[in-house]
């Protein structure tokens, strides 16, 4: 559903993990975003046990899997976050003031 933006790919596949209980980097990257797309109508399950510091399980996450790589790929995959709230503010806000057709 919002594949077509930037980042995209990072929200269904965070949130079917989030609901599945795992704690990919899909689903820590969407914790991060929790309360800005929260606001933006993106349901976050409310009843999953959230990380209070998802950004260091993240980087914790990522120095397992990618070693000395790991910072790189974190501020990589925080830029793409940042690209799909900032998209989803952009979109929500040509829908509030798209003008209605008569």
């Amino acid at each position: 559903m919002y594949e077509h933006l930037p980042g995209g790919e990072i929200l269904e596949p965070g949130l079917r993990d989030l609901r599945a209980g795992v704690r990919s980097v899909s689903a820590l990257l969407i914790m991060i975003a929790a309360p800005r797309l929260a606001r933006r109508g993106i349901s976050i399950p409310r009843d999953l046990p959230l990380s209070p510091l998802p950004e260091h399980e993240l980087y914790d996450l990522l120095v397992a899997e990618q070693g000395p790589e790991a910072y790189r790929f974190y501020r990589s995959l925080l830029r793409r976050l940042v690209s799909l709230e900032n998209a989803l503010d952009i979109q929500s806000e040509s829908v509030r003031t798209a003008v209605p057709k008569t």
